[in-house]
């Protein structure tokens, strides 16, 4: 272990390894123990080992980061593709008076100077990055004089091809290890199955294998799904019945407001949220929700990252998520305490209809994401052969209206390209107004003297923020305004002044996603796309709905053994409490025969490739009987398993 020698240290004289992290811990967190799982990982960081930890959400994963480097000397790169959350673990951690910093495409060039400044010479202890600027010159150069003691990989199942939100920018993360030999690396993510598991570990270069699983099973987690035509009447029927708090998840913004208004007419205390409101009116809604003034939270999947709230006791899914890997995260929202919860799908056939139409939308033809490409080069006025690294802000209705373009077609196909590491498409960025002085102090303080009408207006910022003489601090100019008695505008002019004058840098807030050049552009000969990786991810999307489209239909597996299968868990008990295990007598449907587990076989694998025990989990017939006629394909040679999925080799 590596003892601290910096201000933050504690005294580890006398302390053994376990006592100097629960002593991290209570000091910076106030947790007298760990949770599941944690010690073992933080135990295996300050082992030197790279580690991939599979914890469901809620588990705790960023302790699991953050003990150890404050352990070490050093600093920690957080890699994450979460801009909005990457902001809140580094506001949280200046909070508990740890320094940290966060660098992305949403910042200027003389922030990022600054930030990658203060991690070299500034005693900095995490920066949090997002994927993008490990490739960038700025950040390498920089990188060559930090002094960082590990790596943190959030959200891991994004560097893997087969997992269900690849991002090619995180193939990059293994290129810097040749800049930090021996730093070993941490990787989290909440779902991965066995194949996206190997395939973190050998895209991020492990120099072992080496990974720590917790059981995806949540015993006091109820699954239910409910087949209903009237999904507003069973939302209202179940939080009358249920007490305690709730959230609906909705596929679209619209919904979440008419459904939030409906619970509240009936007498419920509802509000909606997603990712296109006001920042600060997110966070209002949700801090009213974490504090109990509201019950429900209807939104969006843009609600949960991050959140805290141990008591939810319900989590309905009004819509059909479009994946396995979506649906246990967000239904894992509730129950986090422990105590008994539940987990509804709400269900009606018009919901299959609803995602095979998603799925046709989600594809684009090739021609028309060639067409799309090429538009948006002259949206910018990029030539061909330049353009690499550059960041636009970007106005997709805008975009879509100059060009006759449909939206949702053009969302997807940009997603596209995104995975071909043409482009990358941002998030919304909801950056907040931030403020830096350029003067040193003293030359800040004979400027006041000199100038008396800015003296006041000076003296508050000094009084309500710290740290703007070495780094830029999130300001909110209507909380200056109240404090200031004058209005939002005055503090705007003040802020503009000061910035022209040279006494500091004002950069106003924004809120907008960006479209990222990874690569320079390309004319419309040498744009290639990898026909097979398309056709792959077309197979497995495919898969993941039918998968879901099976775990809302089935009536005969317990829906745990279902989620337990899916992601490898091997021979899961019947949890004995969702709505096919307490069915009256038993009465679920006859299983599959032979004949018809051969067709279910067929049908599945022929689509694309596929992990064995996925495969198992949609086929309604015990695991041995599954085998038994997988074997005989096998033997057959119709089926082959590379990489660890299942290939056909058939004719079909």
């Amino acid at each position: 272990m590596i003892l601290r020698t910096d201000k933050f240290a504690l005294n580890y004289k006398f302390l053994s390894d376990l006592e100097a992290y629960r002593k991290i811990l209570a000091q910076y967190w106030g947790y007298s123990g760990f949770r599941s799982l944690q010690e073992e990982i933080i135990r295996s960081v300050m082992d030197g080992r790279d580690t991939l930890a599979l914890m469901p959400t809620g588990g705790g994963k960023s302790i699991t980061f953050q003990v150890p480097t404050l352990a070490m000397e050093g600093l920690c790169l957080v890699v994450t593709p979460l801009i909005s959350l990457m902001q809140d673990q580094v506001e949280n951690l200046r909070a508990r008076g740890i320094r940290a910093v966060a660098i992305h495409s949403g910042l200027s060039s003389f922030e990022l100077d600054i930030a990658l400044d203060n991690c070299i010479y500034g005693e900095y202890k995490f920066l949090y990055l997002s994927p993008e600027r490990l490739s960038t010159d700025l950040f390498l150069k920089r990188l060559e004089s930090m002094k960082v003691c590990l790596i943190a990989v959030d959200e891991a199942h994004c560097i893997s091809q087969w997992g269900y939100d690849f991002r090619p920018s995180y193939l990059t993360i293994a290129n810097i290890r040749r800049y930090l030999p021996g730093v070993p690396v941490l990787a989290l993510t909440a779902t991965a199955t066995p194949a996206v598991a190997e395939d973190i570990q050998e895209k991020l270069a492990f120099r072992e294998k080496n990974v720590i699983r917790q059981t995806f099973e949540r015993k006091n987690l109820i699954y239910l799904v409910r087949k209903t035509e009237d999904k507003y009447a069973y939302m209202l029927k179940i939080f009358n019945k249920q007490p305690g708090t709730g959230i609906v998840y909705v596929r679209n913004r619209k919904k979440t407001k008419e459904i939030a208004e409906f619970l509240t007419r009936h007498g419920l205390t509802a509000q909606f949220y997603h990712a296109g409101l006001e920042a600060a009116d997110r966070k209002k809604r949700q801090d009213d929700w974490t504090r109990g003034k509201i019950r429900i939270m209807v939104s969006t999947n843009a609600f949960g990252m991050g959140i805290d709230k141990p008591d939810v006791r319900v989590v309905i899914h009004a819509d059909l998520p479009d994946s396995p890997e979506a649906y246990f995260q967000e239904a894992g929202r509730a129950g986090r305490d422990g105590k008994k919860s539940y987990a509804v799908l709400l269900y009606h056939t018009s919901d299959k209809l609803s995602l095979e139409k998603g799925f046709r939308v989600r594809f684009p033809d090739t021609a028309t994401i060639r067409k799309i490409y090429q538009a948006l080069g002259n949206y910018y006025q990029v030539i061909p052969g330049t353009g690499k690294n550059q960041v636009f802000d970007f106005d997709l209705m805008d975009f879509c209206s100059k060009f006759s373009f449909h939206s949702l077609t053009t969302y997807h196909a940009l997603k596209h390209l995104e995975k071909s590491g043409y482009l990358e498409l941002t998030e919304d960025l909801d950056l907040p107004a931030r403020i830096h002085f350029r003067v040193t102090r003293d030359d800040l303080y004979r400027f006041q003297v000199a100038n008396d009408r800015y003296d006041g207006f000076i003296k508050l910022l000094l009084r309500i923020y710290s740290g703007m003489f070495s780094d830029f601090i999130r300001i909110e100019e209507s909380a200056i305004a109240a404090k200031a008695k004058i209005s939002t505008e005055a503090v705007q002019s003040a802020l503009n002044a000061l910035h022209q004058m040279g006494i500091l840098y004002y950069i106003k807030p924004k809120k907008t996603p960006q479209v990222i050049f990874v690569a320079e552009r390309l004319d419309d000969k040498s744009l290639l796309f990898n026909k097979k990786f398309y056709e792959s991810l077309q197979s497995t999307t495919r898969f993941r709905l039918q998968t879901m489209i099976h775990y809302a239909e089935s009536d005969y597996r317990c829906r745990s053994q279902l989620l337990l299968l899916y992601f490898g868990e091997r021979d899961p008990y019947r949890c004995g409490q969702c709505d096919v295990c307490v069915r009256p007598n038993d009465g679920r449907t006859d299983p599959c025969t032979q004949d018809e587990i051969l067709q279910r076989i067929t049908s599945i694998v022929t689509e694309g490739p596929v992990e064995l025990h996925a495969l198992i989990a949609n086929i309604a017939a015990e695991s041995s009987e599954i085998t038994r006629v997988l074997d005989d394909l096998f033997n057959r040679g119709l089926i082959v398993r590379e990489e660890g999925l299942l290939h056909w080799r058939g004719e079909v």
